[in-house]
């Protein structure tokens, strides 16, 4: 855990809500977290306040999941490594995901690196460090470092591999220290609400995907459609034609036909694959792969180097290593 990583800025959040539609979440952080902070609803005669932030979380439900972002390390939850936890006369700034030195840190969304420096050139961070800006006034940052795999001014991909986790600086054991920033680099908010917002459990849960999705995530998802005999071209785009087939597969699974890819449909449809498998469930896993830096052929066929690849994976983070992609190495791959 971070003995410092301290901002005193006041923490961009309220608390959590955790009865509301995305529990765990706060309003602001919500709105925040999709870049709508600043949007304004027009409560013109007849509509009601609560109607109106109705319409907002609907908005958000309907576009955050987009399929742009990644979890960025496996680990747990250290106690006391909470975004807002008391560092002195100051707030964490971030959470703190927790595992061995050497696992793997990937990139949370596309981006740039703007900084690769002891603590990032933030004040009250301590470490290797690398931040990412995103675009938009957002940005990530990735603290406590053992290794670089990426230089200052790379481009990266969203789930590339840019770092490996460790101990430097003032910690108590290796870690992640994983902050987001929104408006402004400076300008934290809670990590664990900002990557929900966008489908992204960072405790390592099942993604959640919406209609209107792009890129690798939607092409795993197709090619697990396609397995069960729904014909989709496979485009990478999540839009009417594929979610109308997912719906479909919902209803015949018993689940709320709601087209949203998420923590009840993923177990339903991924497959428990291993060597000799053949197929496009096999072209799924092969993408998912190939979005944390693979390499591998897209050909189907599960044959020796993409066991190879599996192991790799499952290694450095730190999965048990059998070279079988079960639920657990789904949920990570597509996280």
């Amino acid at each position: 855990m971070c003995r410092s990583c301290a901002t005193t800025a006041t923490p961009n959040d309220l608390p959590a809500d955790a009865t509301g539609p995305f529990p765990g979440l706060s309003r602001r952080g919500l709105l925040t977290g999709l870049g709508l902070a600043a949007l304004t609803v027009n409560l013109s005669a007849g509509t009601s306040t609560a109607a109106a932030a109705e319409a907002v979380t609907a908005t958000a439900a309907a576009t955050a999941a987009n399929g742009a972002w990644a979890c960025p390390a496996l680990g747990r939850f250290p106690a006391g490594g909470h975004y807002g936890a008391p560092r002195g006369g100051a707030s964490h700034a971030g959470q703190d995901i927790s595992n061995s030195t050497g696992t793997a840190v990937y990139a949370a969304a596309a981006g740039t690196v703007v900084r690769r420096s002891r603590g990032g050139g933030l004040p009250g961070r301590t470490g290797n460090a690398l931040v990412i800006a995103h675009g938009g006034g957002q940005y990530t940052y990735y603290g406590h470092l053992s290794a670089y795999r990426v230089g200052l001014n790379a481009t990266v991909r969203a789930g590339q591999r840019i770092a490996d986790m460790g101990a430097t600086g003032n910690v108590t054991g290796p870690h992640l220290h994983f902050e987001t920033h929104a408006g402004s680099l400076g300008a934290t908010v809670n990590p664990v609400s900002f990557l929900a917002a966008r489908g992204v459990d960072l405790a390592g849960g099942w993604s959640r995907i919406d209609p209107g999705a792009k890129g690798a995530t939607v092409v795993v998802i197709q090619h697990l459609m396609n397995q069960r005999g729904y014909g989709l071209a496979v485009d990478g785009a999540y839009g009417s034609v594929s979610v109308d087939a997912v719906k479909r597969f919902q209803r015949s699974k018993g689940l709320a036909a709601d087209g949203q890819v998420g923590p009840a449909t993923w177990p339903k449809l991924v497959y428990t694959l291993r060597q000799g498998g053949n197929g496009s469930h096999v072209r799924a896993l092969q993408t998912a792969l190939n979005k944390r830096g693979a390499g591998l052929a897209v050909d189907g066929g599960f044959g020796s180097v993409t066991t190879s690849a599996v192991r790799a994976y499952q290694s450095v983070n730190r999965l048990v290593v059998d070279g079988e992609a079960g639920p657990v190495t789904w949920r990570a791959l597509t996280g």
